[in-house]
């Protein structure tokens, strides 16, 4: 069985002392590729090393991480800019709104995110949306900017099936990872409502491990076990849901790397 992990941030530093093998350990529990979201400046340069050593494996992903927007932020994505004319990137992100850990910035942060979206808009490619405590006023922004030709992944959702409805109908997709394994979570029910067409399967490594591994470093070997409950909620086979996450992994990524 083949699965796409759309999200794992394995250029952190608490994968500094096994990182190849935890990418060998993936790959060898089917994981195909690895998508990373980058964070800031200072995370572009370990991620394009890491996809240097795992080419067709590890694809770089550029943006500004939410959490990470302060008073500067627009120097910071003045210069994260330089970078697209120097590399190529899969995605825009992870951008998005974070009201979780701190509320001072909601002001930047939607700035912020104006400025990926045009990003996402004007190189063509899908947006990777950080949503934490804050999915209905991202819904609100992408759709107030939405032409039709905007696409990527609402990270980790964690939202109702009404705002699940309305990312569908926005043309994006649900990122569902190991919270779905979590007592209580209430995303099983809403995958259960809207079935496997619009999900991705990810991780967010080093962060939110599934069950059994909760509270311990997470790792895209993880995969199979979101998939496994995944398929429960939808009323599917693990097949199905590595063949139907796996296709939209490669829908949503496809304009730009064509080795796809």
């Amino acid at each position: 069985m083949k699965f796409i992990e759309t999200h794992a941030h394995i250029y952190s530093k608490k994968f500094d002392q096994d990182r190849n093998q935890v990418i060998q350990n993936a790959l060898d529990a089917g994981i195909e590729k690895i998508f990373m979201p980058n964070i800031d400046l200072d995370s572009i340069e370990g991620m394009l090393a890491v996809e240097r050593d795992f080419p067709g494996v590890c694809y770089p992903m550029l943006g500004l991480h939410p959490c990470d927007v302060g008073e500067d932020f627009e120097k910071q994505l003045s210069q994260m800019e330089q970078w697209w004319g120097k590399h190529k990137f899969c995605a825009v992100g992870e951008t998005g709104i974070d009201l979780y850990w701190d509320k001072t910035y909601f002001e930047q942060q939607q700035e912020s995110l104006k400025r990926h979206i045009q990003w996402a808009k004007e190189k063509q490619l899908p947006l990777i949306l950080h949503c934490r405590e804050s999915m209905q006023e991202t819904i609100d922004l992408v759709q107030s900017m939405n032409d039709e030709k905007l696409t990527g992944i609402f990270h980790c959702f964690s939202g109702s099936l009404e705002q699940a409805r309305s990312i569908i109908e926005m043309g994006f997709y649900l990122g569902i990872g190991g919270t779905l394994t979590y007592k209580n979570s209430g995303v099983g029910q809403v995958i259960a409502e809207t079935g496997l067409d619009r999900l991705v399967l990810e991780t967010d490594s080093p962060f939110l491990a599934p069950v059994p591994f909760r509270g311990k470093r997470n790792s895209p070997e993880y995969i199979p076990h979101i998939a496994e409950k995944m398929a429960h909620f939808t009323g599917t086979s693990m097949q199905e849901v590595a063949d139907v996450t796996g296709r939209n992994a490669l829908e949503v990524f496809k304009q730009h790397s064509h080795e796809l």
